[in-house]
């Protein structure tokens, strides 16, 4: 299974300790992909600094292709201002260096590219909704997060990348229950497989349009959050694929059980080491 993430990459910066490890949506799917037995690769615009430097670099030590995503001069790489409170994550700001920030626009070379792929993800963070048209011509599940901000879960919003996508992944912590409803039904309406909505240690509510699933979570000990909600569904996606998930095709109830304890036991995992996937430097 070839697999890959597009977009977004940052470093996450612990202010309190100065230290900074790589990540960004789209960096964690690629790695977590890897880190299941995928084939993994990630697409994406990398600063050629330090920052920069360290996401190609860790990649690259755990085998994620970055072959089609050379270190570029004149940008720069968005930087996540974190403390870690009880285990759990706290944002405190947002930074970027001297060079310019742009999203990925896709060129034809790319979609050659993506065109190899199984499994193709991208997120809000990425900042490219309007690019998404452009995968219609790949056979990939093609799967979205769209985070928890309201921005992002608009109609236009969802009407521009809902109907390009296979499965869309929500958190739900900053929704009640009538907007759950209407970002999982407006997403279905569009085109859109399966939705999954998260709610932390409550689990995840999974809906195919006819039926409503229940999740599950793996409690423990967190050392670090950072990329729970990530390794979650990228193994939730990648145990789907592997039993034969495409789009249209209809899903069981032990496939989405299956997929979930998968994701449960993987960001388990992942929330005993530091960072979204280690790597951390002094900064």
């Amino acid at each position: 299974m070839r697999v890959i993430g597009i977009g977004d990459n940052v470093v996450d910066r612990y202010t309190d300790r100065r230290i900074m490890f790589p990540g960004g949506n789209a960096v964690n799917f690629a790695v977590y992909a890897k880190q299941c037995g995928a084939d993994a690769a990630y697409l994406g615009l990398l600063a050629d600094e330090p920052e920069g430097r360290l996401i190609r670099d860790s990649l690259e030590t755990l085998g994620v292709d970055v072959s089609m995503s050379p270190l570029q001069e004149g940008l720069t790489t968005e930087r996540c201002d974190v403390t870690v409170k009880s285990g759990d994550r706290v944002f405190v700001g947002v930074e970027f260096g001297e060079g310019t920030w742009q999203p990925l626009r896709l060129k034809d070379e790319h979609i050659a590219y993506l065109e190899q792929f199984d499994v193709i993800h991208c997120g809000c963070y990425g900042e490219m909704p309007e690019e998404m048209v452009k995968l219609d011509v790949c056979k990939a599940v093609k799967t979205y997060d769209f985070s928890e901000e309201e921005e992002y879960r608009t109609d236009a919003y969802l009407e521009t990348v809902c109907p390009h996508i296979d499965i869309a992944l929500f958190s739900g912590s900053s929704m009640d229950e009538a907007e759950r409803l209407r970002v999982r039904e407006k997403a279905v309406s569009l085109g859109t497989g399966l939705v999954l909505i998260t709610d932390g240690s409550k689990g995840q509510i999974i809906w195919d349009g006819t039926k409503e699933y229940t999740g599950c979570v793996k409690m423990v000990d967190a050392v670090d959050t950072m990329g729970a909600g990530d390794s979650f569904f990228t193994a939730f996606v990648i145990e789907l694929v592997r039993r034969g998930y495409r789009k249209g095709t209809e899903v069981t109830e032990e496939d989405i059980n299956a997929a979930a304890w998968k994701g449960a036991d993987f960001s388990a995992q992942v929330c005993m080491s530091e960072g979204a996937f280690g790597f951390g430097t002094t900064y």
